[in-house]
């Protein structure tokens, strides 16, 4: 076939562009399916509580990962501030994971046990109280909303339903779990597991 042929019939053109990236695309992702690596959870990494899976329901409400990403490229500028470059395996249990590409706000993939609680819990209500500089919103109104305990059986069984090795002790227990904790209690427990299943130096 040639040059001029493809060139000249666009018909043809978009057809074989499109081959071209199906089969680059299978070559490239295909083989992440079956690398143990990409697959497996890294030693250590234990799926979300009933409250840090609400919380992390919370956190993609909110927005919270279009200003935020959670993952560390393995970068010297980016170990050396953020910790240990994220791997594959801290997000098997993720659906859908985090990474995000938008930094307005620093990374969040080694976030877990850096803080307190309470400056999580005065950072959420108003930002500047701990960082003056800060550009982040405010969200007082997590400190009244409380959890809809009813719903969360119903996610951790969406999540076994995805390969998250929940037990159905787990799923049973779920909305004890959460009865009676606000979404801000909810999302600090999510922001203090964040990146502890790899123990890293900041």
């Amino acid at each position: 076939m040639s040059h001029e042929k493809v060139e000249t019939n666009i018909g043809l053109m978009a057809i074989l562009i499109i081959i071209a990236i199906s089969l680059g695309g299978l070559v490239e992702i295909v083989p992440l399916f079956f690398l143990k690596e990409t697959t497996e959870p890294v030693k250590g990494l234990q799926p979300y509580t009933a409250l840090q899976l609400e919380g992390r329901d919370i956190y993609i409400r909110e927005g919270c990962y279009t200003c935020h990403s959670q993952m560390i490229r393995p970068f010297r500028a980016e170990t050396e501030r953020y910790g240990h470059y994220s791997v594959a395996g801290e997000f098997v249990y993720d659906h859908p994971f985090q990474w995000g590409s938008k930094r307005t706000g620093p990374d969040l993939a080694r976030v877990g046990g850096l803080y307190s609680d309470e400056w999580h819990a005065v950072h959420l209500i108003n930002p500047r109280a701990v960082v003056p500089e800060s550009n982040m919103p405010s969200f007082p109104w997590l400190e009244h909303n409380f959890i809809d305990a009813k719903l969360t059986p119903k996610k951790l069984s969406a999540m076994q339903f995805l390969g998250v090795p929940y037990k159905d002790a787990d799923i049973s227990n779920a909305e004890a779990a959460v009865s009676g904790k606000t979404e801000l209690e909810a999302l600090i427990a999510y922001l203090q597991v964040l990146g502890t299943a790899i123990k890293t130096k900041r």
